[in-house]
């Protein structure tokens, strides 16, 4: 058995062994005999729509004096709560923003959150009891900036489809579920699972270094809703360190969404470590529910989502007849495609829609369907990105592999 100290100590003098999650699927899927004494570490992570994101930001928009506090806010048009501080008199806001609230039905916090993160002017607009005070400021302007999660990497996502004849406008569809059983949405990194890898609970908890959004922070505990068989977690750490590509907003039928990556290192201690790293995509339940009575519908497997051989979407201009309007476009939930320069790599989320959108099937991906009541029901929507995933696994593996990222010393040297 190995020590937390012991693999940082390791990582110091460049002989730890580390593998992504990929990696250490990949040797078991080709049989390899694995004990804890071959890995030291391996890398795990989840990106997607995270509707239990926040942000907590100090903003200063006027003089001090100017006002004597704010009874309301919005930033770039979003509503925020002022508070919990008062901060009277001091021209300073402390603001708690919700990755969910919006200022439109294409413009949310998760959006916001991204703007923020890559230096774009920031509109503030304050209502105290007195006057009204605008201002404009960038991240560098403020004191403080951290996204927090109130609820992070389910272990245990569910399908959704809609049994009934008509739409139904949910977070888990663009332009409305369609039923009959027409279409499916889907959400989960499957096997690279930060949770998942973790089954006893005996790496990730309260205090663990994480990558959230690509900045090194910590969890702080459990999640809400979170269960022992369905668990999540919560995590915190500056936005100042983020990288915008693995954040967001994603746009739904029910209003904006927030994307958020969290990336987590599994130290392997012990060979119940490797059990719990042995997890494949066939192995895991993806249970199937209306969306209208969230009843259990049909099974299957996160294999049936992600052994496909295509993960990525890919555009052939080719193909493209050049539509007055371009569907895709308009549909497209993070704005990561226009016909003339392509797919924007930074900030699409692979979740498919663009291929059913498209009459003229200029975009294809791997397809993939679920089973459900005996006939197969198409993905139409993955809200989660398995390719961002595997590329923050990446990022956290560079950065102990540095020495950059450890365990014992506050996760970041």
């Amino acid at each position: 058995m190995k020590t937390m100290r012991e693999i940082d100590e390791k990582i110091r003098n460049g002989s730890a062994v580390v593998y992504t999650a990929a990696e250490f699927k990949r040797l078991i899927r080709e049989g390899a005999e694995v004990s804890a004494a071959d890995v030291d570490v391996v890398t795990t992570g989840t990106c997607g729509v995270m509707s239990g994101t926040a942000a907590i930001l100090s903003v200063p928009v006027a003089e001090p004096g100017a006002f004597e506090r704010a009874e309301r806010a919005w930033v770039n048009g979003v509503p925020c709560m002022p508070g919990p501080c008062p901060n009277e008199r001091l021209g300073l806001l402390d603001l708690i923003v919700s990755g969910t609230a919006h200022a439109g039905a294409g413009y949310g916090g998760g959006h916001l959150f991204r703007d923020i993160v890559e230096g774009r002017g920031i509109e503030v607009v304050v209502e105290a009891a007195d006057r009204s005070v605008e201002a404009r400021v960038t991240l560098d302007d403020f004191s403080y900036a951290r996204l927090f999660t109130t609820r992070s990497a389910y272990r245990n996502y569910t399908a959704y489809v809609n049994t009934q004849p008509t739409r139904v406008k949910t977070i888990f569809s663009l332009e409305g579920l369609q039923g009959p059983c027409r279409e499916v949405s889907v959400s989960g990194c499957g096997e690279i699972n930060p949770l998942q890898n973790d089954p006893l609970g005996l790496a990730v908890s309260a205090g663990t270094p994480v990558l959230l959004n690509g900045s090194v922070g910590m969890v702080t505990g459990e999640g809400t809703r979170s269960t022992p068989s369905r668990p999540n977690l919560t995590a915190i750490a500056d936005m100042a360190r983020m990288r915008p590509r693995y954040m967001g907003g994603f746009r739904t039928s029910a209003g904006p969404e927030c994307i958020t990556s969290l990336g987590v290192a599994i130290p392997v201690l012990d060979d119940r470590q490797v059990a719990g790293l042995r997890v494949l995509d066939e192995e895991i339940p993806l249970p199937v529910a209306d969306i209208n009575t969230r009843a259990v519908v049909g099974e299957a497997t996160y294999a049936d989502v992600w052994q496909r051989p295509d993960r990525e979407v890919t555009y052939h201009p080719e193909w493209c007849e050049e539509c007055s309007t371009c569907v895709v476009a308009t549909v497209c939930p993070t704005g990561a495609f226009s016909r003339e320069t392509g797919i924007d790599r930074d900030r699409c989320l692979a979740c498919t829609a663009c291929l059913t959108a498209c009459p003229n099937d200029a975009l294809l991906a791997g397809e993939g369907s679920l089973r459900v009541g005996g006939r197969k029901v198409p993905i139409t929507l993955r809200q989660s990105g398995r390719t961002l995933a595997e590329d923050l696994c990446r990022d956290l593996q560079e950065m102990i592999l540095d020495g950059r990222f450890t365990f014992t010393g506050g996760g970041m040297r």
